[in-house]
């Protein structure tokens, strides 16, 4: 059964792959995560990932099982081949990856919905014109170390420009820290997508509810 689409899905957005927790299985670690509280978990098996392709459809298997276990929705990045073999909830694309309106064809009538990077005032423009986008990631809001072609730090500032300039909630991404989450929910954001702030933390339970307790009150 496919998770429907509400912007509550984004305030404890985890995203990882097998490249993010080296020495670890990503299925315990998402089980860990899960049980923390997560509200959404992106699976974004690329970069530094030495998976092979039949590992990655393996793998992918086993965290969507998880996910829908615990009625969490699972989303793939960028792979809409991989997403439709998974049957995923939802799929995520990037500026540079595959064309988001090419994407929005493929996928259309399989309930699954789509989010989309937009990280520039211009891009977010384009996404208003496009139907069928259910959230917009942006960012960096900080510097990051989980991506070595980061765009330029947006801050605060950035951010809260792109919300009120987006038709659909925003889920901000990039360096975010607990300590950073009432500035980045002031915002009006709906939420975060995060990387290092969970797969590092020595408290993943404390620090999650900290992030669904910050957006509780985002529409």
């Amino acid at each position: 059964m496919s998770v429907t689409f509400e912007p509550g899905l984004l305030r404890a957005y985890f995203v990882a792959g097998s490249q993010d927790v080296p020495g670890q299985d990503l299925r315990e670690v998402l089980a860990t995560m899960l049980r923390a509280g997560i509200t959404a978990f992106q699976f974004r098996d690329k970069g530094a990932s030495t998976l092979t392709p039949d590992k990655r459809l393996a793998l992918g298997r086993d965290l969507r099982e998880q996910c829908r276990a615990a009625s969490v929705p699972f989303i793939v990045d960028d792979d809409v081949d991989l997403a439709l073999a998974l049957q995923a909830d939802g799929i995520h694309v990037g500026q540079s990856d595959e064309q988001i309106t090419k994407v929005l064809q493929t996928v259309d009538g399989r309930q699954m919905f789509v989010g989309l990077s937009c990280n520039t005032a211009a891009e977010v423009a384009q996404a208003n014109q496009i139907k069928g986008i259910s959230y917009i990631g942006s960012g960096p809001i900080y510097p990051t170390t989980s991506k070595d072609d980061a765009d330029p730090v947006m801050g605060v500032a950035g951010l809260q420009a792109l919300v009120a300039q987006a038709n659909v909630p925003v889920v901000a991404i990039g360096g975010v820290t607990v300590a950073s989450l009432p500035a980045i929910a002031a915002t009006g954001a709906a939420g975060v997508a995060v990387i290092t702030l969970l797969t590092r933390s020595d408290h993943p339970q404390a620090d999650t509810q900290a992030m669904r307790t910050a957006f509780t009150a985002t529409k």
